[in-house]
């Protein structure tokens, strides 16, 4: 399995059958460039323009924005319903995380979880080998909070996302935190990104919580 980062929220996730996107984002309300990609299955988070950017995306692909079970080309995907922030949805809705199982490797993407879930929903998920979190607080959830979800998932891989980075509007996320704020949580400061991450299932430690930074 290949992982490529797009921006923000955004992944390419190459399997041996399909090309997978996560939350697509127009350019307009980012400020990030998007080129368009060719994908088999896109999942979409929630509704709001910097995660559902379907015309972004070339081919005829299953678009996924809602809770359930679906399939397509050997990729299994589930959806779980969370919210958008801390309240229950009343400042800012749904929110769906999405697990994403092929080549015996699971991939949870978070979307813009504004919460540390409970064990209940923990157990539901099962085990993770990739997570792919937010870490930028404001919208989503912050450095701090991003860390426990690390700590209650337990995955072999972490991946942040939606932080701070150049070309964001500063006027819609000016205040969105520095990725070195997670990764001085998380004890990885002399973490380097990488330009694509490659795992095979026995590429994990089980024993031992590795953060990959990904460049865009």
């Amino acid at each position: 399995m290949d992982i490529k980062y797009l921006g923000h929220s955004s992944f390419l996730i190459k399997t041996k059958q399909a090309k997978l996107v996560t939350d697509p984002f127009s350019p307009e309300s980012t400020g990030l460039k998007w080129a368009k990609q060719e994908a088999d299955i896109v999942t979409i988070s929630h509704e709001h323009e910097d995660h559902n950017y379907r015309e972004g995306v070339k081919g005829e692909p299953l678009v996924i924005s809602w809770p359930g079970e679906f399939e397509k080309k050997e990729v299994r995907i589930t959806g779980f319903a969370t919210y958008h922030d801390a309240t229950k949805g009343t400042e800012r809705g749904q929110n769906v995380m999405y697990k994403i199982e092929d080549e015996d490797i699971s991939v949870l993407h978070c979307g813009d979880l504004g919460h540390v879930i409970d064990d209940t929903l923990v157990e539901e998920i099962g085990a993770v080998d990739i997570l792919m979190i937010p870490v930028g607080g404001i919208y989503s959830l912050g450095p701090k909070e991003a860390v426990k979800i690390v700590n209650s998932i337990e995955p072999s891989i972490v991946i942040p996302m939606h932080f701070q980075q150049e070309g964001l509007r500063a006027d819609v996320f000016g205040e969105l935190a520095a990725l070195s704020l997670f990764l001085h949580e998380m004890g990885a400061e002399d973490v380097a990104p990488i330009e694509k991450l490659t795992v095979k299932k026995e590429s994990f430690n089980p024993d031992q919580v590795q953060i990959v930074t990904l460049s865009i």
